[in-house]
């Protein structure tokens, strides 16, 4: 099996947590190591690696992919150093910060026929994967609306001076917005228009908490929420259809697994608590039915097998480029709409 020589662009929390496992475990990987500023840390977790003290450092080694795993704004300019080295690139949400820096980064990895994939990895969060069932088995009928939340309670700002300080990346619509935009997109297909209402709830905040995108299409509408203020959780997931609903928690384990320092190669990995499953209420054959559904299981290890299967096969990347570009046109299309207070049009 090829190896596919990979290096992070930071190591915190995204770096140890949603990377490094996986990319360790992983038969078609090799984990060379992640440029460092300040905190030496890789190498305590990961000894045979090697701890980069600059990008150019990096770049100039052996390196097949580069994980680009800092602030938002930051991932334009280095995932265009990277493409222009010429190594394959996988950058976190927000993929950029306008549409027109996505654009351009997926016009130079097609022009020197790089990959370029944009890590929504909560495409293989078990919720979500049985959110997908559903609908593809058509257990609701003709879909009328869906409602998804990302919700958290955490008044208190962030000591991450990036994620608060008033900048093109910084806000839970650049945060939390893009992986609900990406499911709805990866279920539903591109929308016709939207409308956006976000909002700064939090004392002293500089930076929007509380997001109300409604994506509208043409005989269906998805509402996509966020906020700090959630106490009592909602569902993350209400879908409506002509035939039944289904309503259902967030229950992926798999982050919290991995803040535990848990392998993600285990037989029960990503298997969420029978009390988190979801409620089906919808008609079959003529029968009501109302029944708890059992949940898939999630596993953020399957991105990491597509991503190793673009760049070794030549295959679609899991989430390409295309897909960044249209999360970032609607989510410039909703400060738009904030803006103007009205539907913008896609």
């Amino acid at each position: 099996m090829q190896k596919i020589k990979t290096a992070l662009l930071s190591y915190g929390m995204s770096g140890k947590v949603f990377h490094a496992p996986f990319l360790d475990i992983h038969q078609g990987f090799e984990l060379l190591g992640s440029w460092e500023r300040s905190k030496k840390l890789i190498q305590e977790d990961y000894p045979y690696v090697k701890s980069y003290a600059s990008i150019e450092e990096l770049l100039a080694d052996d390196v097949d992919l580069v994980i680009v795993n800092t602030p938002v704004g930051t991932h334009y300019e280095y995932a265009k150093k990277v493409l222009l080295a010429g190594k394959h690139a996988v950058v976190e949400k927000a993929f950029t910060t306008t549409v027109g820096e996505a654009e351009e980064l997926a016009k130079i990895a097609q022009e020197k026929g790089l990959k370029l994939a944009v890590f929504q990895n909560r495409r293989w969060d078990s919720d979500f994967k049985t959110i997908q069932k559903i609908i593809n088995d058509g257990v609701l009928g003709d879909l009328v609306e869906a409602e998804f939340h990302f919700d958290r309670y955490n008044p208190v700002l962030s000591p991450k001076a990036h994620k608060e300080t008033a900048n093109d990346g910084a806000g839970i619509l650049k945060d939390l917005g893009p992986h609900l935009i990406d499911q709805a997109i990866a279920l539903f297909g591109f929308p016709k228009s939207v409308f956006g209402d976000i909002r700064i709830t939090r004392e002293n905040s500089l930076v929007d908490d509380w997001i109300d995108l409604l994506l509208i299409y043409t005989n269906f509408r998805v509402r996509l929420k966020a906020s700090f203020f959630v106490r009592e959780a909602n569902p993350a997931y209400t879908i409506h259809g002509k035939k039944g609903s289904f309503l259902k928690p967030r229950g992926d384990v798999q982050e919290d697994e991995l803040k535990l320092g848990k392998k993600p190669n285990l037989d029960s990995w990503g298997t969420e608590s029978e009390t988190m499953q979801g409620f089906l209420h919808t008609e079959i054959d003529g029968k009501e039915i109302r029944e708890k559904v059992p949940t898939l299981k999630g596993n953020y290890f399957s991105f990491f097998d597509g991503v190793y299967d673009a760049i070794a096969n030549n295959k679609a990347e899991p989430v390409t480029a295309e897909d960044g570009v249209k999360v970032m046109q609607i989510i410039e299309a909703s400060i738009a709409s904030n803006e103007q207070k009205k539907v913008i049009d896609l």
